[in-house]
């Protein structure tokens, strides 16, 4: 009897460290995933720094988001299934090593090569560690929790932009050597979580396959392609904000103000973020369909709110505008992700998700680079004023056929 109660509680130590070993995984990789994300908005609140240091244009300042953009989509078709056979450890371990040297290209630009060199790679980083961090943080997220992962998936990307524009800012601000301190302080804490990734438990059930590369298959299966078409019509337009406030917003924010405080356009971001993580986590038990509505719903609200801003030249105005619109962009990207999610079938869910990633990244880069060029010629002002009505156009399209949709769905639900 004696023998077989010290066997359970020898099990029952082991369980619990294997428990601890887990719960400390999934703290670092969700460190690392807001990392990441933070790194990616760092050079936001700078673009206006560089344009002003090395006399870019609007046009050569969204061609360096758009890089990123591409690059980050590359390694995500490319590599994001590599983990699955070489382990999650190993992939996020070689990620956070290139996000180290994009650091470093960033700390010692000296012009637009410079920083399109350290978008790439930066990019690359983000992409191969993309699918890894997903995976890692369903494997490892608490017992108690189990929806923890998803969450930390969800919220984690907002998180970590807002923090990044708005530490940046204050960093370019107030601190010396602008250019380069955010991307120093980065290094050291990207080995920090370096480390913290090779102490955690390896999660990937196949781990140790060997190096097995299999891009991502992309497909949308033919009997719900005219329900993609109707729900990527929102991310279209949630990322064709983004990609907008991720390169040009700093720089609106600045101009509005009439202001010289780099500050200003690092909060932009970070408003614009930080709303969009509180929506996220207001309607998290929302239906996705719902949820999307009502984001799209306060998308047009605040692009019209942003219009309005515009047309008064209102910092007031554009701030206010920026917050509903965030929200917004939370909501709508949350449910408009969660829907299309559910329109395949496990085995081909990761093919369809390929799919949604290249309309996302598209829209993120693709309007941007053509507002940077537009903005060449027709100047700032004007060209945010036809980009927003344009965005403006394409909430309401998703609008109505997104509330057809959900008639629908719901007759079916009905009938069935």
């Amino acid at each position: 009897m004696l023998s077989e109660t010290s066997k359970r509680q020898t099990g029952g130590a082991h369980r619990a460290r294997r428990e601890a070993r887990a719960g400390n995984g999934f703290r670092v990789v969700g460190a690392v995933l807001v990392l990441l994300m933070l790194s990616s908005s760092v050079p936001s609140a700078l673009y206006v720094l560089y344009q002003q240091k090395w006399g870019l244009s609007s046009g050569a300042v969204t061609v360096v988001f758009a890089v990123y953009a591409v690059t980050v989509l590359a390694g995500l078709l490319g590599f994001g299934s590599l983990s699955d056979t070489l382990g999650r450890r190993p992939v996020l371990g070689a990620g956070l090593v290139l996000a180290i040297v994009s650091m470093l290209l960033f700390a010692g630009a000296q012009g637009l090569g410079w920083l399109l060199a350290a978008r790439a790679v930066q990019g690359l980083a983000v992409g191969l560690a993309t699918g890894a961090m997903g995976a890692a943080l369903l494997e490892l997220a608490p017992p108690a929790r189990p929806a923890l992962g998803a969450q930390v998936n969800s919220a984690g990307p907002t998180v970590g932009i807002g923090l990044g524009g708005l530490g940046a800012g204050l960093l370019v601000q107030y601190a010396p050597a602008p250019t380069a301190l955010s991307y120093l302080l980065l290094v050291g804490a990207f080995a920090l979580a370096l480390a913290g990734v090779v102490r955690m438990p390896e999660s990937a059930p196949g781990a140790g396959g060997g190096m097995r590369i299999v891009p991502h298959r992309i497909r949308v299966p033919a009997g719900v392609r005219g329900r993609f078409a109707v729900l990527v019509l929102t991310i279209v337009a949630v990322w064709s904000v983004g990609g907008f406030y991720l390169s040009l917003g700093p720089h609106l924010a600045l101009s509005l103000l009439e202001s010289t405080d780099y500050l200003v356009g690092g909060a932009t971001v970070a408003l614009l973020a930080g709303a969009a993580t509180a929506a996220q986590l207001l309607l998290g038990r929302v239906a996705p369909l719902r949820t999307a509505l009502l984001g799209l719903a306060l998308m047009v609200a605040g692009l019209g709110l942003v219009l309005l801003a515009l047309s008064l030249r209102s910092p007031a105005v554009f701030l206010g505008a920026t917050a509903v619109l965030g929200s917004g962009w939370g909501a709508a990207f949350l449910g408009s992700f969660r829907a299309l999610s559910a329109l395949a079938e496990p085995a081909h869910r990761g093919e369809l998700t390929a799919a949604v990633y290249v309309f996302a990244y598209l829209a993120m880069s693709v309007p941007a680079v053509l507002a940077g060029l537009l903005t060449n010629i027709h100047g700032l002002h004007r060209t945010s004023v036809g980009f927003m009505a344009a965005v403006a156009g394409v909430c309401l399209v998703a609008l109505v056929a997104t509330l057809r949709l959900a008639a629908r769905v719901r007759r079916e639900e009905a009938a069935g």
